[in-house]
């Protein structure tokens, strides 16, 4: 037996145990091979990746030390007494294998993969292998099959309501932060909408993100309820309620490699919303040139896939497709996105009015989902909620349940200007590029990192005069950002402005 040691380090997603090369119990070399071992305490098992340590200040040759994850999951006190063994490789890896050679997989060998990923039995670098595979072909069963397998790896929340709103975005425009503007008027009015968010993977802030630069987002399952059943919504981080869980796991590796398969992003946002019991859900596909889905021919066949899914899951969808050409609202990043939500919140002189049309266009096709509306009413009782200071009220209630943040998050304070380079219309704005200039600043693990923007797409512009600015907290970062920029700022202007401007 062998006195547990917690670890200070954060292996996340990743369960990590420490071993002594000295180990007065084990030796060492017997579990240099698979590097997965079991650890086994009174109430329970976990895996884990082995580290031979030589450093004793670290680990001693009587303790097995475990970084935070591992410690928080196997849940046992420190000096409890734990037993280690070889862990064989996850025998779901045979048809990872075969989907690399070009196979395709069952809803049980797909079941199986997700429950070992779930279970922590892969590395990174063989989710990569099972994300990288199935990106380059997965059919709509085996999509199908995913988005149960995931659905189904975690807890499942059940609200005993006839509908349980949901709203969600494809992605690909910076500063789309309608969700936490919509969920506070649903919530208003009534109905109930416990909106969970994953983190970001490729933009510089997910709802999440941005949600913890106001309040608590990391709720237990036990939490996220009792929030949802005194003030019918949350803002939440679906991974710490175990919705999904292999999905998180699976977004940890994606982020790294900026991958964002679609049949992958549909198995991803509808598990997580099965998972949390919404019974109702829009979808919103924005499409533009620099967008996530860049034509309406590629936006139509995400439809069709999330209409083929949600309908055998028994999901009621409405599904719509805006404008995706620029940025929504003057902010990307987290504090800046959450500035620009309460601004619009508190009905705020200079709040974006873009933003402010956006979430009420997508608040009134939620509400159009409540049969005691009469159809198409949906947008002007939105609009009533929040012009009353309901919504306002709601969001307060919210944020004062789910607790304050984890810590304070200010804006950055290394800040630099990009002037426009000559006089003229902004005729064209790259979503793209600018959600990465916002990543490199430090967005969205540094929440006061990111750019805003003082122009968009039609305003008018004199030489010399600011597009945007760049907030960063770390030089590195800063320096990043500042490269990116320097190199294409990522706003087109043009003299006349006329016809670019007609075309977007």
């Amino acid at each position: 037996m062998l006195k547990v040691k917690k670890v200070a380090l954060d292996t996340a997603p990743e369960n990590t145990a420490f071993l002594s090369r000295c180990c007065t119990a084990y030796r060492a070399e017997e579990f240099t091979t698979l590097k997965k071992i079991e650890v086994i305490s009174d109430s329970k098992t976990i895996l884990a990746t082995l580290v031979i340590c030589d450093d004793a200040d670290i680990i001693a040759p009587e303790e097995l030390g475990l970084g935070a994850p591992a410690f928080r999951r196997l849940g046992a006190p420190e000096n409890a007494r734990v037993r280690i063994a070889q862990a064989p490789p996850p025998a779901s890896l045979e048809a990872v294998r075969r989907k690399i050679n070009g196979s395709e997989m069952t809803s049980a060998e797909i079941k199986a993969i997700i429950s070992d990923i779930a279970a922590f039995r892969y590395s990174p670098m063989e989710i990569a292998a099972f994300l990288i595979s199935s990106g380059s072909f997965m059919s709509t069963g085996e999509a199908l099959a995913l988005t149960r397998a995931m659905a189904d790896a975690g807890s499942k929340l059940d609200w005993d309501l006839p509908i349980v709103a949901d709203k969600h975005c494809i992605g690909g425009i910076p500063g789309n932060r309608t969700s936490m503007i919509v969920t506070p008027i649903v919530a208003a009015h009534g109905l109930c909408m416990p909106k969970t968010s994953s983190r970001a993977i490729t933009s510089p802030a997910g709802t999440a993100d941005t949600m913890e630069a106001l309040a608590r987002v990391d709720l237990t399952t036990e939490e996220m309820r009792a929030v949802v059943e005194n003030e019918k919504a949350c803002l939440v981080w679906g991974g710490r309620a175990n919705l999904s869980p292999a999905d998180d796991i699976l977004i940890s590796v994606e982020r790294p490699l900026r991958i964002d398969i679609r049949e992958q992003m549909v198995a991803s946002i509808l598990s997580k919303k099965i998972a949390a019991g919404a019974t109702h859900l829009l979808i919103d596909i924005p499409v533009g040139p620099t967008a996530k889905v860049r034509s309406r021919g590629e936006a139509v066949r995400l439809r069709k896939l999330i209409e083929f899914i949600g309908d055998q899951l028994g999901l009621h969808l409405d599904i719509v497709v805006t404008d995706g050409a620029q940025p929504v609202g003057r902010g990307i990043g987290p504090v800046l996105e959450a500035r620009d939500v309460m601004a619009v919140l508190r009905n705020q002189p200079d709040a974006p009015g873009d933003l402010r049309a956006r979430a009420l266009f997508l608040a009134g096709r939620v509400l159009d989902f409540d049969p005691d509306l009469r159809g198409g009413a949906g947008r002007a009782r939105a609009e009533e909620l929040l012009d009353s200071g309901a919504a306002l009220t709601k969001m307060e209630k919210i944020i004062d349940a789910q607790g304050p943040p984890p810590s304070e998050s200010v804006l950055g304070a290394l800040t630099m200007d990009f002037p426009a380079p000559r006089s003229g219309f902004v005729v064209a704005m790259d979503c793209y590029r600018l959600g990465r200039i916002a990543r490199l600043a430090g967005a969205p693990l540094d929440k006061g990192a990111g750019v805003d923007l003082f122009k968009k797409i039609s305003d008018r512009v004199e030489a010399g005069e600011p597009l945007y600015r760049i907030h960063a907290s770390f030089k590195s970062d800063f320096d990043f950002a500042a490269a990116m920029a320097a190199e294409d700022a990522g706003v087109r202007i043009d003299a006349q402005g006329g016809s670019a401007r007609g075309a977007q």
